[in-house]
């Protein structure tokens, strides 16, 4: 069997993980072993906050929402529980939006969820 040399592979390896890790601070954009490690904590990370993030936005967009609400004289909760009743079904992206874009909107759709009655909607 003839002898295979791996030597070719190894630098190919070692020239990727350098790659991904260009803009690293110190030694860890330079040295494959501090590289590495410093790519496998980057990469567990990128993972995790990409599920945060959705989480993050949801908050933002609630406390948005809860600041005009409070302007117009109630509380977060009563303002979704009013939609709801209302069945007026936006999500909390949209009502961020126009919180921040066109509040003369936002005001006309809280007063019709301060009317909480269903009929009424």
């Amino acid at each position: 069997m003839v002898r295979v040399k791996r030597g070719t592979t190894a630098h190919k390896r070692r020239k990727n993980v350098l790659k991904h890790a260009k803009g690293f601070k110190w030694g860890r954009k330079s040295k494959y072993k501090a590289a590495k490690e410093a790519l496998m904590h980057a990469w567990s990370y990128a993972y995790r906050d990409r599920r945060r993030k959705k989480r993050d936005f949801r908050k933002l967009w609630q406390i948005k929402i809860n600041s005009a609400c409070r302007q117009h004289g109630m509380s977060y909760s009563k303002f979704i529980a009013g939609l709801k009743k209302c069945k007026i079904e936006i999500d909390r992206k949209i009502l961020a939006n126009l919180v921040q874009n066109h509040p003369q909107i936002f005001e006309k759709i809280a007063t019709k969820a301060r009317e909480t009655k269903p009929k009424n909607c």
